[in-house]
């Protein structure tokens, strides 16, 4: 993973209930998962909107 130093605002608040919910270490490790499981949404969502009705499932509706 190529990392770089960059410096952002945050809620002290909101970072440190992500740390809680998330149980991570830091709010470095919070901000780093909450963005991997943001990327991870949205290619679901563009996924699921690409094959809408096309895809059938083994035992539904059967």
């Amino acid at each position: 993973m190529a990392a770089t130093m960059t410096s952002i605002r945050l809620d002290k608040d909101l970072a440190d209930e992500a740390v809680k919910l998330l149980g991570v270490k830091t709010r470095t490790e919070a901000v780093h998962v909450a963005l991997r499981e943001i990327v991870a949404l949205n290619k679901f969502k563009r996924t699921m909107s690409k094959y809408r009705g096309k895809l059938k499932f083994a035992g539904v509706d059967e």
